[in-house]
């Protein structure tokens, strides 16, 4: 049986589930017309995988990876809308470029953004991708994934330079990963573009997992010693305000 064969069967016993709460072997065999020994081994995988759990009766029914995909979908289909005015507020008090941020795969994906007000700008376009090593807030994306995730990037990232800050030490980004959890947020200095600076912070969902990133970004001369505290505790009540309306209930970090 092929790959794609094999998946397209997974999803019509998935199917199944549409009508029925639970099912046992035999009566998804029945209802799918796929034959019995290639039910049996598909259930099997999509109960390994959490697709698809089993009662104590050996009946299935789907699983919770069903409910957190649910979830995700939802939060972020809302997103942009709930983090709209507080994105708004940020790049009201600041001045600075605020942006919203989503992980695909390996890489982070701008969906909404609000340009700065300073007269010297950084642009960056909506819909722009970046890898999740290059960047505050693509790599506050990466520091909060789980850790077999996040190592199994590092073994794959093939990690070019995009400007003259770019990390690309495989040692220097796990530092910068496990500080940037302690401290709960990430600073970049020309990763992505030169002279450019930026601030992010992960945004939560209900359940506790990162569902976003929110930064600012601008010209590197405006990122001081002296407004880097205001900025960073700014950026860090805008993310925590988000999460507080995705239902996350953590406490805010100082």
């Amino acid at each position: 049986m092929s790959r794609n064969k094999t998946i397209v069967k997974s999803m019509d016993v998935l199917h199944l589930f549409y009508n029925h709460e639970y099912l046992t072997l035999h009566e998804m065999t029945e209802l799918s017309g796929i034959p019995k020994t290639s039910v049996h081994r598909l259930a099997g995988s999509l109960e390994e995988m959490g697709f698809l759990e089993r009662t104590e009766e050996g009946k299935y029914t789907l699983g919770l990876l069903f409910l957190r995909f649910g979830q995700l979908v939802s939060e972020r289909l809302d997103l942009p809308k709930i983090a709209r005015a507080h994105m708004k507020k940020l790049r009201d008090e600041l001045g600075e470029a605020v942006n919203l941020i989503v992980r695909d795969g390996n890489e982070a994906v701008y969906i909404d953004k609000l340009e700065g007000v300073q007269s010297v700008r950084v642009y960056t376009a909506m819909g722009r991708r970046a890898p999740l090593y290059a960047g505050a807030c693509p790599r506050i994306l990466l520091a909060y994934l789980p850790k077999e995730q996040q190592t199994q990037f590092l073994d794959e990232a093939d990690m070019v330079p995009y400007a003259k800050g770019t990390i690309t030490e495989r040692s220097t980004l796990e530092t910068m990963l496990e500080e940037t959890r302690e401290k709960g947020y990430a600073i970049s200095y020309s990763e992505l573009e030169n002279h450019s600076a930026a601030i992010a912070c992960p945004i939560f969902a209900s359940d506790g997992t990162v569902v976003a990133g929110l930064s600012i970004s601008g010209v590197e001369a405006h990122y001081t010693e002296e407004n880097m505290p205001r900025f960073i505790q700014s950026v860090r009540q805008a993310a925590y305000a988000i999460s507080r309306d995705l239902g996350w209930r953590g406490k805010e970090r100082c």
